[in-house]
């Protein structure tokens, strides 16, 4: 087969790495053969959907998490000096202006599809591995990585890459769309509910780091509730319904709200009530990312902060407190975190705070620390807002290397530290809120449902709850979780200016599929605008 899939393969050295182990390739180059005869090592093969999920654009700063986070009024990435300017990639994302050879969009295009064509193969009936003995739950695993990736395309690009494995390879992948593709996900989710394993908030972590029943749940509730995004439609009472009866299955699981001060411990490897699906990947990339150079760090090979990712004045208000300072005591609810002061910085902490750093940045002994001496020793104080967004004289390193309010949940020196692999995919929060929101589109008053997660959050009640108050708070919950696009799509913010970005056209809520797949595969058309 010489259309999607072989390009796919072929060029993905992540996607060959983990996804083509073992497999037999012949000189077609062709993942997929005449006469296939299914797969030999089922459960290996199921390890590597984990491996690719869990590495590189799937899981690091790029690719899905940057499509999804810098895109958004979370983050942007100023080119501070020689670093983080890449051709403008990062500032391209942030402001929208990207195109089909942007290097995120086609690697995570590339990587969901070796997802969604590896499980099938497992999927397919003549998979059976009969050595290994009873193989249901391996192929519902399978089921659900399907289906998650296949979910991602459906909303990042609206048309999603079919191909049956026992097709010929001159066979080309057909595209599925609309409705067609989201039934396809629903049946997926609906065996993998059947057949995967029931794990417990109160089960060991390590069993959340397979696919659930609850998991399964969780995707499910957020397929319908974006569902009329992707057919273009009004919000369905039916499909809100699916949303609720979702998250009530999960919460008979016994996952619940993390307890009053426990919030940043969510994101740590140990068990906790909120965690529903994490993957075993490095946290090193969503702690590195923000921080400065110059901030604390555990172990002498880790090479410190990248200073690059940084929020927006406008996100960094949303949150209850001063809003100019972030330090402990400051009238902050416990999401926005905060930072050690002198009389706080400790080696627990290395001088680094949780959540929104702003303001000027400690050692862990108090000592108030400096940017890099070639920049002249400026005391190191995160400014509110990123105001110029690349380097332009010499004049302006000091400015942009301190420039920007950071955020952080993966603290370096929890359990792990920075080498920790343990990343948070789904956890009960977005599920509570998800049924707040199914809930108020079909006419119900969820303002109580809001003040109790606010009240466990050490923020104050709302008088009222009204579509704003439900995005500002998912924003509140959810920052750096991959959930920021969707919801300012689904709330109709998403092509508004903010910082450093001018406000946007319609066609940009879906990316341009890579130029290669559309040449390669006819049955696939360019989305509007590209």
């Amino acid at each position: 087969m010489k259309k999607l899939f072989n390009y796919v393969c072929l060029t993905l050295p992540i996607a060959l790495t983990f996804s083509c182990t073992d497999l037999e390739i012949e000189g077609t180059d062709s993942l997929i053969t005449d006469g296939f005869a299914g797969v030999a090592n089922v459960q290996g093969e199921v390890s590597n959907l984990e491996n690719i999920i869990a590495g590189g654009n799937l899981a690091n700063q790029d690719g899905l998490y940057a499509l999804n986070e810098v895109s958004t009024d979370e983050y942007v990435v100023a080119t501070r000096g020689t670093d983080w300017g890449d051709n403008g990639r990062w500032l391209s994302i942030h402001r929208q202006t990207w195109n089909a050879d942007l290097q995120d969009i086609r690697f995570c295009w590339q990587n969901l599809n070796s997802v969604t064509i590896n499980a099938t193969r497992i999927i397919n009936p003549q998979s059976v591995n009969t050595a290994a003995g009873d193989i249901t739950v391996q192929k519902a695993q399978a089921r659900f990585y399907r289906a998650w990736a296949m979910h991602w395309i459906l909303d990042m690009w609206r048309q999603v890459p079919y191909r049956d494995v026992n097709a010929p390879n001159s066979a080309i992948p057909v595209a599925l769309t609309g409705q067609v593709a989201i039934d396809s996900i629903v049946a997926d989710l609906n065996i993998a509910i059947r057949d995967l394993p029931e794990v417990t908030a109160g089960d060991g972590i390590d069993m959340k780091s397979s696919p659930t029943k609850a998991a399964a749940q969780h995707l499910l509730a957020k397929l319908h509730l974006n569902k009329h995004v992707y057919l273009d439609t009004s919000p369905d009472a039916a499909d809100m319904q699916v949303v609720i009866n979702a998250v009530d299955e999960i919460t008979a699981d016994g996952y619940q709200l993390a307890a009053s001060g426990d919030f940043f411990d969510i994101f740590r490897p140990s068990n906790d009530v909120e965690t529903i699906w994490w993957s075993p990947a490095d946290a090193g990339p969503r702690t590195w990312y923000t921080l400065h150079y110059n901030l604390n760090f555990p172990g002498a090979n880790d090479g410190g902060g990248w200073n690059g990712f940084a929020t927006l004045s406008e996100f960094y208000q949303l949150f209850e407190g001063d809003p100019d300072t972030n330090y402990v005591g400051d009238g902050q609810e416990e999401r926005r975190g905060w930072v050690p002061d002198p009389a706080t910085a400790n080696a627990d902490n290395l001088g680094i705070g949780y959540g929104f750093l702003i303001g000027q940045q400690y050692e862990q002994d108090g000592t108030p620390l400096t940017a890099r001496a070639d920049v002249g020793s400026v005391p190191l104080v995160f400014t509110k807002e990123v105001e110029q967004p690349e380097y332009s004289a010499p004049a302006d390193n000091a400015v942009l290397e301190t420039s920007g309010t950071r955020m952080l949940k993966y603290h370096p020196n929890e359990e792990g530290g920075d080498r920790r692999r343990h990343i948070v995919k789904y956890r009960y929060a977005d599920a509570y809120l998800m049924k707040a929101e199914a809930m108020f589109r079909m006419g119900t008053d969820v303002t109580g449902m809001i003040n109790d997660l606010r009240q466990v959050r050490g923020a104050s009640n709302l008088a009222t709850v009204q579509e704003a108050d439900l995005l500002a708070e998912r924003g509140r919950e959810m920052y750096s979780e991959e959930t920021r696009r969707q919801d300012l799509i689904r709330f109709g913010q998403y092509l508004r200016a903010w910082n450093l970005k001018d406000a946007g056209d319609a066609n940009l809520e879906i990316f341009p599929i890579p130029i290669a797949d559309i040449l390669a595969n006819p049955n696939l058309t360019q989305n509007p605008g590209y």
